[in-house]
């Protein structure tokens, strides 16, 4: 018995400092140039078996299951993160991309596959199809803070977050072309659709219901909310699943909905998703990467073949993907280049990659492994480059206006009102104007300004600067009609960032 608490105590211990090891990582990560997925990953390869063997992991449900869990909570983030206004003129790229785009991904990558590899041909398709799809947690990570234009970051978001559908299908498609005896094309076409279509309808039900209940009910604590907001994610996904449809695609719409709706206790939700994202995040690669056997997948043989069909995937498969998919939309050269270097590969092509070993298929350990590789390619060289080629081609420009921030410092049942803050940017309407010409709605009065460190009592005369602080105490039902007024532009600059868009050469 003290036995088994002793061992017990030094797994916590040991859990603990492999967190506390993979959070520094992260400090370093923009500083190194290396994507953090790529450093989490290293960590767990360290501690694992081929490593310190402090840990020792070869378990594949497991690792499929963790793998889809994280990705649960980060696609659920990521689309509570994804602006409706942002992404809804690029719907129709993104989803051309998701699916058209994907399929010619597939089809490339297998050619090249098939020639490098000691693989059948539907073997080599499989391995196209698991990689074919960009991956939501590491196209999020690699974008956050970036200031990336909008349209691209749009398009990007949206694409990761739609075509882990067609990825999932693929690859389960060809998994049974390999092991059952028969298999009806039309059947199969015909779930795809519907793994598409039922996704998206039990996505926005659940996104729905999440919104209205989150601002209907009335919890007793205000860290409840972002428990009770995580619990419609996992709703969604597994309703999805219950009648064979995309649980992922459902996950993100629903998140989406969320994200763009009033909520109560925002602030708090959103602060909550984004650390429990990370930890997510962290969970999942340092899992894989202890999954993960260096002295199999770092053989010369393996990162040979690794290494040429990472190629052929991020300079021949990706780009002629992503031209063709975006034949007849509003996108220049530059800005098509810069989609398909920025189409990262990450979790979801290394939990798909596990599938094939669940499944029993013979060469499914060197699937893995090359798949493995191919993926800290596409980090390591896309992952690490991504500002740098936006910065090349000019595709980073300026915020016209800084996000809106709830402060809920008001206890929950005793007043239903929020405390806002907001950053003044030169672009905003309001600067210049003093607070007795400020139009705010009924309910509404600035509190405190801070200016250059210092707090500033407001009064009818003060006027509103460039880098001023605003603390605005707000009704609820009125907080809608004030982030209007706080986020409008001057009218000769609204629309900027689209004028700048048009006026890119081809």
């Amino acid at each position: 018995m003290i036995q088994e608490i002793l061992e017990s105590n030094q797994f916590i211990m040991l859990v603990a400092l492999v967190l506390v090891a993979s959070i520094i990582v992260t400090k370093f990560s923009s500083r190194l140039g290396v994507p953090s997925l790529v450093l989490f990953i290293a960590v767990g390869m360290v501690v694992g078996s081929d490593g310190l063997g402090l840990i020792y992991f070869d378990n594949a449900e497991m690792a499929q299951l963790i793998g889809v869990f994280a990705l649960i909570v980060i696609l659920f983030e990521g689309g509570m993160q994804t602006k409706w206004r942002d992404i809804k003129p690029v719907i129709a790229p993104s989803v051309s991309m998701a699916t058209v785009g994907v399929v010619l991904t597939t089809s490339i990558v297998a050619v090249a596959a098939k020639f490098i590899l000691p693989i059948t041909w539907i073997e080599a398709f499989l391995v196209g199809s698991i990689i074919g799809s960009t991956d939501a947690a590491a196209v999020f990570a690699a974008l956050k803070g970036k200031n990336i234009r909008s349209k691209l970051e749009a398009t990007l978001e949206a694409e990761s977050g739609t075509n882990d559908p067609m990825a999932v299908f693929l690859t389960i498609s060809f998994i049974q072309l390999l092991t059952l005896d028969e298999v009806n094309l039309w059947t199969m076409v015909g779930s795809f659709f519907w793994q598409m279509g039922a996704g998206l309808v039990v996505g926005l039900t659940i996104g729905y219901i999440a919104s209205f209940s989150l601002n209907r009910i009335n919890l007793d604590s205000s860290g409840l909310y972002p428990l009770f907001a995580l619990s419609f994610a996992f709703l969604a996904y597994s309703a999805s699943s219950l009648i064979q449809a995309s649980g992922l695609l459902a996950v993100y719409v629903a998140a989406v909905l969320v994200g763009n709706a009033e909520l109560a206790y925002r602030y708090s939700i959103l602060r909550f998703h984004e650390g429990f994202g990370w930890m997510a995040q962290i969970l999942m690669f340092i899992i894989l990467g202890l999954f993960v056997f260096p002295t199999e997948v770092f053989q010369v043989t393996v990162m040979l073949d690794g290494l040429m069909i990472a190629g052929v995937l991020i300079l021949v498969a990706r780009p002629l993907a992503t031209f063709i998919s975006l034949i007849g939309f509003n996108y220049t050269s530059k800005e098509k280049f810069f989609l398909s270097w920025a189409g990262l590969r990450g979790a979801v092509p290394i939990v798909l990659a596990i599938f094939p070993m669940l499944a029993g298929i013979e060469n499914s350990q060197l699937i893995f492994n090359v798949v493995f590789f191919t993926v800290l390619m596409s980090a390591l060289v896309q992952g690490s480059s991504i500002t740098w080629v936006a910065d090349r081609f000019k595709l980073v420009s300026d915020k016209l206006t800084n996000p809106i921030h709830s402060l809920e410092l008001i206890s929950i049942g005793k007043a239903n009102v929020e405390m806002m803050e907001f950053e003044v940017m030169e672009r905003n309407q309001i600067v210049g104007k003093k607070l007795e010409e400020m139009e705010l709605p009924d309910r509404a009065l600035i509190n405190a300004i801070i200016r250059d460190g210092d707090v500033i009592t407001p009064y009818g005369q003060t006027e509103i600067q460039t880098g001023d602080t605003l603390y605005i105490l707000v009704s609820r039902k009125n907080k809608k009609e004030l982030k209007k007024l706080l986020e409008a532009v001057h009218p000769e600059l609204d629309g900027e960032r689209e004028e700048v868009q048009a006026e890119q050469p081809s």
